[in-house]
């Protein structure tokens, strides 16, 4: 299957035909997809070479003219290592830009701890002002793109992934979509964890979340599901684990509620190996998944105690 960033460059060659306000900024990796802008707007696709902190004030300069900067590396690259120029460069100057990451949190094992970022997203909740979308589909990615580039001058954060869901679902740049309901807990899967969280909890008795945009947390989405299937919450994200427990616990401030933040452990794993690996190795698969969201939410009664699952898949 086309990846998410398979499908970026060209997305964005397209949104540089049809806006003038576009503009590239790449740091090396990537100019190979970027061939034909290049020769169609010199002027608007700049590679600064591998210099991540040029990078994002190259871009702060753009958008403090006027321009929508579209700014690309992978994750530890783009979030991580430029850390200042995102806080000041962008945060303090009030200066809009579009971050679009790749790698993700260990996409590419065979580059070693350098090119891995699972605290990317927890780093910008450190921020104030940032929307991150979260895509799990190509098709997704593609949409949030385009509505992260058309959003006024905001700061926006994509996190594109080899990891994906074998479907699109549709997304709107807000708020969380119900795709299955049940009464013994509610999980939240965000982005590329989907299929997983669905395999996991495939006969139990909870209702799942689909999340593509985690900030802004969609608090109400979550406290609506809550009043119907309890207050257990499960939060599986492709990052670091824990990372919107506070968010939701902010969400459900004023009702009792249990909150379990599942994701990539800190722990580092120095035998880098293979992405299915690393997943396994924290977790994620829907076996381990399917084991601890069991074990938390009231969904994990024996089969023996006379509650029969009720869960349905919305439409």
């Amino acid at each position: 299957m086309e990846t998410m960033r398979d499908r970026f460059a060209p997305v964005v060659t397209r949104l540089l035909d049809e806006d003038p306000r576009v503009a590239v900024v790449l740091a090396e990796i990537g100019t190979d997809t970027f061939t034909d802008a290049v020769r169609r707007h010199p002027d608007r696709v700049v590679n600064v070479g591998i210099r991540e902190q040029l990078l994002v004030g190259a871009a702060a300069g753009m958008a403090l003219t006027g321009l929508r900067p579209v700014v690309h590396t992978f994750a530890s690259f783009l979030v991580e290592r430029p850390f200042e120029q995102v806080k000041l460069d962008l945060g303090h100057q009030d200066a809009g830009a579009v971050l679009v990451s790749a790698a993700a949190s260990f996409d590419w094992p065979a580059g070693g701890y350098t090119h891995m970022a699972p605290g990317d997203v927890a780093l910008l909740d450190t921020l104030d002002g940032w929307t991150v979308h979260v895509p799990g589909h190509p098709d997704e990615a593609e949409t949030l793109l385009r509505h992260a580039v058309a959003a006024g001058d905001d700061k926006v954060y994509v996190r594109l992934s080899l990891q994906a869901n074998t479907r699109p679902l549709p997304v709107d740049g807000e708020r969380f979509r119900t795709v299955r309901e049940g009464r013994a807990g509610v999980v939240v899967a965000v982005g590329p964890v989907l299929d997983a969280v669905l395999t996991a909890t495939e006969g139990l008795d909870v209702t799942v979340l689909y999340a593509t945009t985690v900030r802004p947390f969609d608090a109400a989405a979550l406290r609506r599901a809550t009043e119907a299937a309890g207050a257990d919450v499960v939060l599986v994200e492709p990052y670091l684990a824990g990372t919107s427990v506070a968010a939701a616990n902010d969400a459900l401030a004023d009702v009792p509620h249990r909150v379990l933040g599942l994701g990539v452990g800190r722990r580092e794993l120095r035998r880098y190996g293979r992405l299915e690996e690393h997943v396994a190795a924290h977790g994620l698969d829907a076996r381990s998944l399917r084991e601890r969201i069991g074990a938390f939410t009231a969904a994990g009664v024996p089969s023996g105690s006379g509650r029969r699952p009720r869960s349905r898949i919305v439409p």
